[in-house]
């Protein structure tokens, strides 16, 4: 297993961080795999598999590369760089296309674990790279960007919300597969066989994306290390699943039937207004006028208030659905 060593001063110094950059690489490894984890994944494939595929037949270096790039067990590091705080898509796939050729062919070999097909000793490697990501950012990603946005916001208060009740080793736990707190300011970061790391001290942050996936990165001399988790399952669904039923919006009105519909698992009223995107009045508005209803139940976790579905609430939702 791979871990990093971390002291207490670095885990407090720790941050969530949102990178358009790590959303794009996320939806390329996506298209790669080409199988969805669940339907809104699915329905988003189908929308944007056969153009990603159509544009590698067209450039099978590229498509080489990808296919190297990803590898089994190990992506090659100069496809994910370190995400900044702030930086935008154009700034981090900037540096994706500035990396050296032979930075660029050596990290491919390692991924490939073993030498490089003679189609890619070439220079151009990193603008290549850069290129496609452009692509899957500008016909895939930044149409729906908003959105996406809206539903990363709402994993990073649901996470904060949990380091403030459980404390960073239950975060740690659930982050994703393969990673978890060992004790002793062990961190488990995947389930790879690579020599321990050190990092106490170091600048750490952690990075969710809506494609369920994941991946560590870090940058060499600067101390600066990053864990891009997959965000909260309830929440990366929205993209396709959560429609609200055609019948159910002339009876409470769309922007309250849709809050209704999210409520199938318990929200805070800040994830809410992240996901929705109506602002904290409107919410509350129709958080009060479906409890009022006893469409909704309020719960206490800890210090935040979360809301949910009634046993009523699921039927009016199924039934507006039938």
């Amino acid at each position: 297993m791979g871990w990093w060593q971390v002291n207490a001063d670095t885990l407090a110094r720790s941050r969530f961080v949102l990178s358009p950059l790590a959303e794009t690489f996320a939806s390329l490894k996506l298209l790669h795999a080409g199988a969805g984890a669940h339907p809104g994944e699915r329905d988003w494939l189908r929308a944007h598999l056969p153009g990603y595929r159509a544009r590698l037949a067209a450039d099978p270096v590229t498509g080489l590369l990808v296919r190297a790039g990803l590898g089994r067990d190990w992506i090659a590091d100069f496809l994910t760089p370190t995400p900044r705080d702030g930086e935008s898509f154009a700034e981090g796939v900037a540096r994706v296309g500035s990396v050296r050729p032979e930075d660029a062919r050596a990290h491919l070999a390692l991924s490939l674990a073993g030498p490089l097909p003679a189609e890619l000793e070439r220079d151009d490697l990193p603008e290549r790279a850069a290129g496609l990501l452009r692509y899957v950012w500008e016909e895939t990603v930044r149409p729906d960007w908003d959105r996406r946005r809206r539903v990363l916001e709402a994993d990073v208060v649901a996470r904060t919300v949990q380091v403030s009740r459980s404390g960073w080793a239950a975060v740690l736990d659930s982050l994703r597969p393969g990673t978890r707190w060992l004790g002793e300011s062990r961190f488990q970061v995947n389930r790879h066989e690579y020599p321990p790391r050190e990092i106490s001290g170091a600048e750490l942050v952690f990075v969710p994306v809506t494609p369920k996936t994941g991946w560590v990165s870090w940058e060499e001399g600067r101390e600066r290390y990053a864990v891009v988790y997959p965000c909260t399952g309830v929440l990366a669904e929205q993209h396709g699943r959560r429609a609200v039923p055609s019948a159910l919006g002339p009876l409470l009105g769309a922007a309250r039937a849709g809050v209704l519909v999210l409520l199938g698992a318990p929200m805070s009223t800040t994830q809410l207004v992240a996901v929705t995107g109506q602002g904290l009045g409107s919410v509350g508005r129709h958080l009060r006028v479906l409890l009022d209803a006893g469409l909704v139940e309020r719960r206490r976790a800890g210090r935040s208030v979360l809301y949910v579905r009634t046993g009523a609430g699921d039927v009016l939702v199924e039934a507006g659905r039938g």
